[in-house]
């Protein structure tokens, strides 16, 4: 299919579950998922080692891989679509991120069908972002993964209430298991309720700049990061705006986790967009931060 894509010129348009995209209505050229299903554990010296392609579901993997007691990804339990995709945002939840155990990337050229591997330290991850959102977005495929998983109890634990969902010396599932309870109280099922996930990621400031907003709002949650800055939680700045469960015609702001927005059904993709557009003013009347939506715009 890629080789007659390339023949034809056609446009080529990569989708792992779909989930955090918002599409046009009509799509040129062709529409590709990798369908590669197929994953397996391998060991090394210190770690254990999976492999799995891109078509392998994200959450079946995580939980299949915390039920034989391997340590890594069980903070990422419950996030859609499939592993091909999971690079791409560098997906993260509960202060783990995609880039703490990936130990590598197999992508496929489309310009010329090349197979390549690349290390985690040439795929330029950064929050919500990486090579492949930049100077490589639309130009390879992403086939395979390889994973660094541990069989020693590493749980992360310091974000938000996680910590007291488990017990004194949790297992990996008893972690995913607790993160699933958890987005599963905060977080509308796609399949009832149209959403995106996390509209918005969550902004990262100065710390200067966090400084001056906890002298005003000493409840704000942040978290200071490596890099010198701060990372503030985009559904507090939202929810403090008071949109949490704000509705304008076919979209909302969900009422149970601000950083949700939903489509109650009869809207498109612009008017998505100018509601997002207006949240966003909102927080930067208040807080003068500024919001970026997190779904890819195809």
């Amino acid at each position: 299919m890629l080789k007659e894509a390339r023949d034809h010129h056609w446009p080529v348009t990569l989708l792992g579950g779909g989930s955090n995209v918002l599409l046009p209505p009509q799509l040129d050229g062709i529409a590709v998922r990798p369908a590669f299903r197929h994953w397996w554990l391998e060991s090394d010296k210190e770690n254990v080692i999976a492999y799995v392609g891109a078509g392998v579901n994200w959450h079946t993997l995580v939980m299949a891989l915390a039920a034989r007691g391997l340590w890594g990804t069980e903070n990422l339990a419950l996030i859609p679509g499939d592993c091909g995709a999971a690079p791409v945002q560098n997906i993260g939840a509960y202060g783990v991120e995609l880039s703490d155990v990936l130990k590598s990337v197999q992508i496929v050229e489309l310009a010329t069908g090349e197979m390549r591997w690349l290390r985690v330290d040439e795929c330029q991850f950064g929050y919500r972002d990486s090579l492949f959102k930049q100077a490589l977005a639309g130009s390879v495929v992403i086939t395979q993964l390889a994973l660094r998983l541990s069989v020693t109890p590493k749980p992360v634990l310091g974000y938000g209430d996680l910590a007291a969902r488990v017990p004194a010396s949790p297992t990996a599932l008893a972690v995913a298991q607790a993160v699933c309870a958890i987005r599963q109280e905060k977080l509308p099922d796609p399949a009832e309720l149209a959403n995106a996930g996390s509209f918005f990621k969550n902004p990262l400031v100065s710390n200067d700049q966090a400084q001056r907003l906890l002298e005003e709002y000493p409840g704000i949650p942040h978290f200071p990061q490596p890099n010198g800055q701060t990372k503030l939680a985009a559904g507090w700045l939202i929810d403090q705006c008071g949109l949490k469960g704000h509705r304008e015609g076919a979209f909302g702001v969900h009422d149970r986790q601000a950083l949700v927005l939903v489509h109650f059904g009869g809207g498109d993709r612009p008017g998505l967009l100018r509601f997002a557009g207006a949240i966003a003013r909102a927080v930067w009347d208040r807080f003068a931060v500024t919001l970026e939506p997190e779904p890819r715009v195809v």
